[in-house]
């Protein structure tokens, strides 16, 4: 089976909802055989990465309402993800453009880590209240999961991978995907947001079923039966 899962790093739902997935899996009988890809997703592909400007501001003006109100509505997630055993720290996070994070996953999933990659970007993003819009901190979370920090630059530096970010988008417009996360199974179903885990585990038997249970034959009657067994072959006319 496999999972697609168009997400963002600066997503505080994607985080949620790959927990929660994670959680669904966890107690899934063919966990072995589910195969899970993330999928790049910018929510805010246009904002420029600065130091200098808030989450909480970021939120602020892409809502429509005070700072103060902005870090009420982060308060309630940070409850949210204790749920599923997430710590955030959204006091001291930046806006941050991804591009560049997505750029770099892309190159630690052609190496095998790309399930890594994002489990570190998130949590450092989340967690640790690091600036991913700092290519030097980009390389050392690269580093950290193994991969190599001279070919991470030289990624960053450059504009490889930006065309296999571009291909995911492209195909989340085809899709139909409105916001992340949004899950596919399959490409049969979809589950858009970071749902309960009850959800994924239904969803997971489901699809599960589906591909896997053996088709039944119905078998369609006829005025006249001409078949061979293994005494004979005889035509018989129901007509007469």
């Amino acid at each position: 089976m496999k999972i697609e899962v168009w997400s963002d790093f600066v997503c505080p739902f994607c985080y949620i909802g790959k927990r929660r997935l994670e959680q669904a899996l966890e107690k899934f009988e063919h966990k072995d055989d589910v195969e899970v890809i993330f999928k790049s997703y910018e929510l805010q592909p246009h904002i420029q990465s600065d130091e200098n400007v808030s989450v909480y501001e970021v939120l602020a003006r892409k809502m429509g309402t005070t700072v103060e109100q902005a870090k009420a509505m982060n308060d309630q997630l940070v409850e949210t993800a204790k749920t599923v055993g997430l710590e955030y720290n959204f006091d001291e996070v930046k806006q941050t453009n991804t591009l560049e994070a997505h750029r770099l996953f892309k190159y630690a999933e052609k190496q095998g880590k790309g399930l890594e990659f994002t489990e570190r970007l998130m949590r450092a993003y989340f967690t640790e209240s690091l600036f991913l819009g700092r290519p030097d901190t980009l390389i050392e979370l690269a580093e950290e999961v193994g991969l190599d920090g001279e070919e991470a630059e030289e990624v960053l530096v450059g504009d490889d991978f930006l065309e296999d970010v571009r291909n995911d988008q492209r195909e989340a417009q085809q899709i139909g995907v409105q916001g992340v996360p949004f899950f596919v199974f399959n490409r049969k179903y979809a589950i858009s947001g970071a749902q309960p885990p009850e959800l994924f585990q239904e969803t997971l038997e489901k699809v599960w079923q589906e591909e896997n249970e053996t088709p039944s034959l119905q078998q369609i009657q006829t005025s006249a039966d001409a078949a061979c067994t293994d005494d004979s072959c005889e035509v018989t006319d129901d007509n007469n």
